[in-house]
C-alpha cells in the first residue's frame, strides 16, 4: 500500500522538502501554482524556454512527496543574478518552503560564480520581503508601476558579496534553524 503524501498540517519536524532542477515533468504542478498565485501566470512555453537555457539560468522545484510545493529560479547575468520568481502552494506557506528553495538559488549562484543577488518584490508584499532581508537583501531602489496588472510599485532589493565565508555562514544559520529535513537531488554546478 503506497503511503500518503504529507499535508501542511502534519509535524513539521517530520516534514522532508526535495529541491530538484526543475524539469519539463514538473511543470504541471508548476503550472497549477503559478496560476494560483498570480494575476499574470507565465505560460508552459515560457517556463520550458527558461529551463532550456542552463548556462544562464538556475530553477528548481520544492517537492514534498511527489507532489510539486513551491518553485523559484534566476537568471545569471555577468557576476550577479536576478531571482525572477518565487511561488509557493498557498496550502504549504509558512512552511519554509520559500526558504529552502532561496538557499539552493544563493549557493547555486555563489557556485556560478556571481558576487549578488538582486529581485523586486511587490511594495505591499511585507512578508516576502522579510524573508528577503533575512538572506541580506536590503531595499535599493523603486520600479514605478512595475506590475502592469495592478500598476503597483516594485520594491528593487540586493544581496551583495555573496561568494564570501560570511554570506555562506549566514545561509547555514538560515538552514540549520529550519524545521524537519531538505533532501538536495542532483548535480548544482
Amino acid at each position: 500500500m503506497a503511503r500518503p503524501l504529507p499535508t501542511p498540517a502534519d509535524d513539521p519536524g517530520q516534514l522532508e522538502v526535495h529541491i530538484a532542477h526543475m524539469r519539463r515533468r514538473h511543470l504541471r504542478g508548476v503550472l497549477r501554482i503559478e496560476q494560483q498565485v498570480y494575476p499574470r501566470p507565465w505560460t508552459f512555453g515560457l517556463f520550458l524556454s527558461e529551463i532550456g537555457q542552463r548556462a544562464t539560468r538556475l530553477y528548481v522545484v520544492a517537492r514534498v512527496g511527489s507532489e510539486v510545493v513551491g518553485y523559484a529560479g534566476l537568471f545569471r547575468a555577468v557576476d550577479d543574478a536576478h531571482i525572477t520568481t518565487v511561488a509557493v502552494d498557498p496550502a504549504w506557506h509558512r512552511h519554509g518552503i520559500a526558504t529552502r528553495m532561496l538557499l539552493a538559488l544563493a549557493r547555486g549562484a555563489a557556485e556560478r560564480g556571481c558576487a549578488n543577488l538582486t529581485l523586486e518584490v511587490r511594495m505591499s508584499n511585507s512578508g516576502a520581503q522579510a524573508l528577503y532581508q533575512r538572506f541580506g537583501f536590503v531595499p535599493a531602489g523603486v520600479r514605478k508601476g512595475y506590475y502592469p496588472e495592478t500598476r503597483e510599485d516594485a520594491l528593487v532589493m540586493w544581496a551583495n558579496d555573496i561568494g564570501t565565508a560570511a554570506y555562506a555562514a549566514r545561509l547555514a544559520s538560515i538552514e540549520q534553524a529550519l524545521p524537519g529535513r531538505t533532501v538536495i537531488e542532483g548535480d548544482w554546478l
